[in-house]
């Protein structure tokens, strides 16, 4: 491929060095690399040529300016651009439909492309690299090139095994000098942890990178598009004609470009480690970044063909696949151990006239074994004990004053760092992992410092040197990658997601346990209310979710509960329940029903069919009936359940007793109370198994600023009113309201101090789900 005399990339509006590459617009470069030929046509029957690299003539025959504007089968004739055609008006995802098999030219001038699409905004872009080797692509054919990649990734045993053989066998397909996967840790630096390289090149494995030299919006690239391939580092960039947009007045957005120009620093990093040509795939777990298979040559330009760039990408994504399982496993494991710890714990802990303190700390197991450090404290009811080294009593109830929140969990590897007034005893509480659960009331764990020897790939404290050009200087990349050994002082063993989740269940078993042997602290019944509900609710796309709950008068633990649970085809389940009764049997029915439900949810099975069985909202109710008839059988709670469909606003309600939601219409058309036949509460049947449908469902779909109100009857109801009373008040209220309260906060601030009594003996809970507005949608999700 040629590119065009004298054109360059799109001039930046301040030079672009290490200072400021973090803000670079890497993803607007106006150009392209010129191994392929870039058009963007609009989505007209004639696929009218908008957009073009200044290398068009390779493909086309024709330069920029008598191809712009045209219909593109003038000039890739009439077969070439049906084909097109037909896969922009059938796919469902563009990118997903590619490689297009595209032939252009006729005669002895026959070249066959594979043609790369996806869209961007209104244009839809084509991106031709020439073909090699037989055509189409396939899935069969890309297995069996992968065939034995295959059989050996799913023979490995390990990680260490998982990361050897997938740098083997990129490196056999590929051809590349040196393959490495490159993981990164919590702060975005990262380090080799395997590679396979040519027997004459010095080993990166075990060396760190620091985060700068990957920064944030290149890491939102590589979760965007798993594969990035720079067959020259010394290639002439070929501009996008024209540059701007004549409307809008904006760069093209190549984000999802194959052909995306690359950025400047980013090619003078690979230059000064001697590459000469990369290729990247991302490796990502739960849709972020884990990490990359980093691909290097260093004996000139190395392209391999598409079909081998696909069969690697497919060995990301198998690999990635692997890889999630391999640690799953591992973490179960471990869960396991920990959980029978933890149970044990909480047993102890819980025993009628038990020292919570003393079971925690003595015996075996401790709180040691549950979560490992170099000692650990429990202050509560008045004790206060210590396992292993801790600091003096008063730097602990400074820790605790640390917690801003009963609720939070206060987590630091690098105390002397993070807390500079307690980086005197760095030897004990180098790290520290705690919470309270009463303002002098809590739990903690202490961790030493360790020494930690990091070899990184350069001086990381030295990643930028000097460069000259001309009159002018700037900060570049570094230019030695040689090993350099650092000393990592004032950190401890960081505290892992896993220990910070013990902790946080260790810390709600706890609030029961103090609760149950103080009832007559009212700080500790409203945390122990507070701790069984969820921090915050789950965010759904497209929606706003907004959830108020009130104890009873003086602070009486009540069974209200409300939340937001995900369910497996992408749906939310939006619940708000009321276990009869108050105090502490109340909140356990509570919790217990909260977490059933919860179970239950994202156990559904996207694929079983809603009929004959009952739909999955009366289907949830219908197995926590059956869960309550068979272990709780003293308990009675009113539920009810709406799943919502994120992109449609469907959603499907059931009730068991529960009071009926309303229906805001947007813009103040009117509040309805939603026309719903409840089912009896959840207890008072007893089901046979398996068990019929014991319920209607109601079906409604909320239009952009509509809202749907979900509300215990603690809210409503009033002594000496009928129930329908209360919920007409409420209703009247929110049509009143909804047209000048257009903030979902308002709004349920002022139906909630509207309408709950203030004397009431019951809690009160209010859920408010709106779909945003189109505009608002547009604001709230921008193109990435």
């Amino acid at each position: 491929m040629t590119s065009v005399e004298g054109a360059g990339p799109l001039e930046s509006p301040e030079p672009v060095d290490l200072d400021n590459c973090d803000r670079e617009p890497i993803h607007v470069p106006g150009s392209v690399q010129p191994h392929g030929v870039l058009l963007a046509v609009r989505d007209d029957d004639d696929l009218t040529v908008a957009r073009v690299s200044g290398n068009v003539a390779d493909a086309l025959g024709r330069p920029a300016a008598r191809v712009l504007g045209r219909p593109l089968r003038e000039m890739a004739g009439r077969s070439a651009t049906k084909t097109l055609l037909d896969v922009v008006r059938t796919a469902f995802d563009l990118r997903e439909a590619s490689p297009v098999d595209l032939t252009l030219g006729d005669g002895e001038d026959v070249r066959r492309y594979d043609a790369l699409l996806h869209r961007v905004g209104d244009l839809i872009v084509i991106e031709l690299q020439p073909a090699r080797g037989a055509r189409p692509l396939s899935y069969a054919g890309t297995y069996a090139r992968t065939r034995q990649s295959v059989l050996r990734l799913n023979g490995s045993r390990s990680l260490d095994e998982l990361y050897g053989v997938v740098v083997e066998e990129v490196r056999r397909l590929t051809g590349f000098d040196r393959v490495m996967v490159y993981r990164f840790d919590a702060e975005w630096n990262g380090e080799v942890v395997a590679e396979a390289k040519l027997d004459r090149l010095n080993s990166f494995r075990g060396l760190h990178y620091p985060a700068t030299d990957i920064p944030a919006q290149a890491r939102a690239l590589y979760e965007r598009s798993w594969l990035r391939l720079i067959p020259d580092v010394d290639y002439r960039a070929v501009p996008v004609v024209p540059a701007f947009d004549a409307d809008t007045g904006e760069p093209l957005d190549l984000s999802d470009a194959w052909l995306r120009s690359v950025s400047p620093m980013h090619v003078e990093y690979l230059r000064n480690m001697g590459v000469t040509a990369s290729m990247s795939i991302s490796l990502l777990r739960d849709g972020r970044l884990w990490g990359l298979i980093a691909c290097h040559h260093y004996s000139g330009p190395h392209e391999p063909g598409y079909e081998v760039c696909a069969a690697a990408e497919f060995l990301g994504h198998l690999f990635s696949l692997r890889l999630v399982s391999r640690e799953d496993e591992q973490t179960v494991a471990s869960s396991l151990a920990s959980r029978r710890v933890l149970d044990q714990l909480v047993a102890a802990a819980q025993r009628d006239g038990a020292s919570i303190a003393a079971s925690l700390t003595t015996g075996s197991p401790n709180l040691l074994d549950l979560i490992g450090g170099g000692g650990a404290l429990v202050a509560v009811d008045g004790e206060y004990r210590t396992i292993g080294e801790v600091p003096p009593r008063e730097v602990a109830r400074r820790v605790f004053d640390t917690l801003g929140s009963q609720e939070s969990i206060l987590a630091h590897d690098s105390v002397p760092v993070d807390l500079p007034d307690l980086a005197d005893y760095r030897d004990i509480a180098c790290g520290m992992l705690a919470f309270r659960f009463s303002r002098d009331e809590g739990v903690a764990w202490f961790r030493p410092e360790a020494l930690r020897t990091v070899d990184w790939g350069g001086d990381p404290h030295n990643a930028k040197i000097i460069a000259a050009e001309g009159d002018e200087v700037r900060l570049s990349p570094r230019r030695s990658f040689d090993r350099w050994r650092e000393v990592v002082r004032d950190r401890a063993q960081p505290w892992s997601a896993h220990e910070r989740a013990l902790a946080e269940e260790l810390r709600q078993a706890l609030t029961r346990a103090a609760y149950r042997q103080a009832r007559q602290s009212a700080d500790l019944t409203r945390l122990m209310q507070e701790s069984l509900l969820p921090e915050r609710l789950w965010t759904i796309p497209g929606f706003e979710i907004e959830a108020w709950y009130d104890p009873a008068a003086a602070g009486r633990v009540g069974g209200d509960w409300y939340d937001a649970v995900p369910l497996p085809d992408g749906r939310v389940a939006v619940v708000v329940g009321d276990v009869a009764g108050h105090g502490v049997a109340a909140a356990g029915t509570m919790a217990q029903l909260r977490g059933a439900l919860r179970a239950y949810a994202v156990a559904l099975d996207p694929k079983a069919p809603d009929e004959p069985s009952p739909p999955p909202a009366r289907r949830l109710l219908d197995q926590l009936d059956r869960l309550v008839a068979t272990l709780l059988p003293e308990a009675i709670a009113t539920v009810v359940v709406a799943i919502v469909e994120p992109a449609t606003g469907l959603a499907q309600i059931a009730s068991a007793g529960h009071p009926p939601p309303l229906w805001l219409a947007a813009a103040g058309a009117g509040a309805a109370v939603v026309d719903i036949d409840a089912a009896p509460p959840v207890g008072v049947v007893d089901l046979p198994a398996p068990a019929p449908a014991t319920g209607p469902v109601t079906t409604l779909r909320l239009a952009p600023g509509d809202t749907l109100v979900l509300f215990s009857d603690g809210l409503t109801e009033r002594r000496g009113e009928a129930p329908d009373v209360g919920i007409e008040r409420l209703r009247t209220r929110a049509a009143r309201t909804a047209p000048t309260a257009p903030a979902l906060r308002d709004l349920g601030d002022e139906l909630f101090d509207g309408c709950r009594d203030p004397d009431s003996d019951d809690d009160a809970t209010l859920l408010l789900l709106r779909r945003r507005p189109a505009t608002q949608v547009d604001r709230a999700s921008p193109d990435r």
